[in-house]
């Protein structure tokens, strides 16, 4: 396994969009520090998301919204200490993208401060100006849409978004202008399998789901949740890839082989 990890080209954003285009997966999922970064690697896992959700699974907090920018940079140095190959993405942290000078000033501090070679932001078309300006500056985006935990109060809770057409076609169209403006990469969160599969099929961008259905380029999740490991109940879009595993590497690696060949997620994953 060393010599693979050692091996294995760096995983770019050029491969990324040729894998999307050879309909082959990728995998995501998130790391909060070097270890986990190195054995996640080791796994296989194309892309590492240091992720907002560190609040909730390393802070202990109810929500993303308390993690600040200082957190963000802290954890992602971590993580590209001990990353080699993988692609190294990171959350923009709430209220840290307010404004575009405001995006592209922390941007820059995730990227020149803690090594990260992309960023992402949570929300719709209103990111349009700013993903443009992060693009004219060579800061790499990927654009979250669907569930937005950092606005998880102003939704009203953790709902599947898109049900109805019309929220489905926003969500389509804003997609689309966010990748006119620039974006690399999409990141879609609790909707539709139906609208996933539109999705995919309508950008050039690749797509990354969760609780998004099979049919996204590449899957994300937590990795305390692909192990088991998060307090309290498992969401129902993961899989506990622990179980019948003698270790975590193993673990992470059923996750890989599973993501490729299509086996996750399945119809029992999706939320609507």
């Amino acid at each position: 396994m060393y010599q693979e990890q050692t091996t294995r080209k760096p995983i770019t954003l050029t491969a990324l969009a040729k894998m999307k285009r050879n309909r082959e997966k990728f995998t995501v999922l998130t790391a909060y520090d070097a270890s986990f970064a190195a054995l996640l690697e080791a796994a296989g896992v194309d892309v590492l998301l240091v992720g907002d959700s560190l609040g909730m699974v390393i802070q202990g907090r109810s929500t993303t919204v308390p993690v600040t920018m200082d957190d963000m940079i802290y954890h992602t140095r971590l993580v590209a200490n001990g990353c080699r190959t993988a692609l190294l993405m990171a959350d923009m942290p709430f209220a840290s993208y307010a404004t575009v000078d405001q995006g592209v000033r922390n941007a820059a501090r995730l990227m020149q401060e803690g090594g990260a070679h992309l960023v992402k932001l949570e929300g719709g078309g209103w990111l349009a100006d700013t993903v443009r300006q992060l693009s004219r500056n060579g800061i790499p985006v990927c654009a979250h849409l669907g569930l937005l935990p950092q606005s998880v109060h102003k939704l009203g809770g953790y709902k599947v978004q898109g049900r109805e057409e019309a929220a489905a076609r926003q969500i389509i169209d804003e997609a689309l202008l966010l990748q006119e403006a620039g974006a690399d990469m999409a990141l879609v969160e609790c909707i539709p399998a139906e609208l996933a599969a539109r999705l995919t099929e309508a950008l050039t961008i690749p797509l990354i789901g969760i609780g998004a259905g099979a049919s996204c380029d590449a899957q994300v999740l937590v990795s305390y949740d692909m192990l088991g490991i998060t307090p309290g109940r498992r969401p129902k879009f993961s899989k506990n890839f622990l179980t019948g595993c003698d270790s975590l590497q193993a673990a992470a690696e059923a996750y890989v082989r599973a993501v490729k060949s299509g086996e996750f997620p399945g119809p029992e994953h999706c939320l609507a």
